[in-house]
C-alpha cells in the first residue's frame, strides 16, 4: 500500500534524490522547499502523487500549514524526513554570532519545528517514522564547521529524546549521518572562508579540501536514497544510520577512541561519588 512522505529541502542534494526515489517506488510525496517552483520536475515524475509546498523550516506557522496541506491532500503522513540544512566553513573566531544563529536556526530549530508540527498526528494515529538528517559532523565535530556541528549534535540529542518519548505510540526515529556525497553541499550551498592565517593548519586545510572535494565525494546520492527507503521499511530500524564508507570509517575510529578514553579515565570518573554510600 502506498505510503505518504513529507520531506524538507527537496529542491536539491540528498533531499531531491530521495524525493525522486520515493516517487519511483510508487509512494506519495509532500515535497517542500523555500521556493516550490524548484520542484517542478517532481510534479512531472509523480503527477497527482506529489504536492509541492512552500516551506522555510524556521517558520513555525509555515510548517503547520505545510503539514496540514499534506494531510488534507493525502489523508495523512507516514514518514517525515527532516533533510533541509546547510553548513559553512570558517574558523570559530571568524564566524559571526549571526552566522552561528542562522545555521543553528535552519539545521536544529528547523528540525524541531517540523517535528513538533507532526508529533500530534503521529501520536494520535499511533504510528509513523521520523528520519532526521544529521551528519557524520553530528557524531564527531568537523573542523571549520563549528556552527554546523553544534546544530547537528543538537539534532542528535533532540532525536534521541524524541525516540524515547514517541516509542510508546509506535513511532520510530532514525538519525541519518551522511559523509561526503556528490551534491552541491560542498559547492554552491556552502560558503568557504579560510579565515586568518593562524588557522592555516586546521581550518585552512579543511577549506582547501572542500574546494578540491566538490564533485569527487565518494557517496552516490541515488544509493543513499535507496538506503533511506530500505530503513523506512525496516520493522526495527536503527536509531542511527551512517551513510558512506568515509562516514563509516570516521564513526568507527571516533567511537573506538571515545570508548578507550572513557575507560582510561574511569577511576577519576567514578571517584566523584559520595564515599561509603
Amino acid at each position: 500500500m502506498p505510503r505518504t512522505w513529507f520531506i524538507t529541502g527537496c529542491s536539491r542534494g540528498l533531499g531531491h534524490a530521495l524525493a525522486k526515489a520515493v516517487l519511483a517506488s510508487g509512494d506519495r510525496l509532500a515535497a517542500t522547499a523555500r521556493d516550490p517552483r524548484a520542484l517542478a520536475d517532481l510534479g512531472t515524475l509523480g503527477g497527482d502523487r506529489v504536492i509541492a509546498l512552500p516551506l522555510d523550516v524556521t517558520d513555525e506557522a509555515a510548517a503547520k500549514r505545510a503539514v496540514s496541506a499534506a494531510v488534507e491532500r493525502f489523508g495523512g503522513i507516514d514518514i517525515v524526513v527532516n533533510n533541509a540544512g546547510y553548513g559553512d566553513v570558517a574558523p570559530i573566531e571568524n564566524t559571526s554570532l549571526d552566522a552561528f544563529r542562522a545555521q543553528i536556526e535552519t539545521n536544529l530549530f528547523g528540525t524541531i519545528i517540523v517535528t513538533k508540527a507532526v508529533i500530534p498526528l503521529f501520536r494520535e494515529q499511533r504510528g509513523g517514522r521520523f528520519i532526521q538528517f544529521s551528519s557524520i559532523g553530528g557524531r564527531a565535530g568537523a573542523t571549520g564547521r563549528a556552527a554546523y556541528s553544534a546544530a547537528k549534535f543538537g539534532v542528535e540529542g533532540f532525536s534521541e529524546v524524541l525516540a524515547t518519548e514517541m516509542a510508546p505510540f509506535g513511532v520510530h526515529v532514525t538519525i541519518v549521518e551522511p559523509g561526503g556525497f556528490r551534491t552541491d553541499f560542498a559547492g554552491s550551498s556552502t560558503q568557504i572562508t579560510d579565515g586568518n592565517v593562524a588557522y592555516a593548519e586546521t581550518v585552512g586545510k579543511t577549506a582547501a579540501m572542500q574546494r578540491e572535494y566538490d564533485g569527487r565525494q565518494p557517496g552516490d546520492p541515488d544509493r543513499a536514497a535507496q538506503a533511506v527507503i530500505a530503513v523506512s521499511l525496516a520493522e526495527k530500524p536503527p536509531l542511527r544510520l551512517v551513510l558512506g564508507s568515509d562516514a563509516y570509517a570516521r564513526a568507527e575510529r571516533v567511537d573506538e577512541a571515545r570508548l578507550a578514553e572513557l575507560r582510561a579515565w574511569r577511576k577519576t570518573s567514578v571517584s566523584t561519588d559520595f564515599s561509603g554510600t
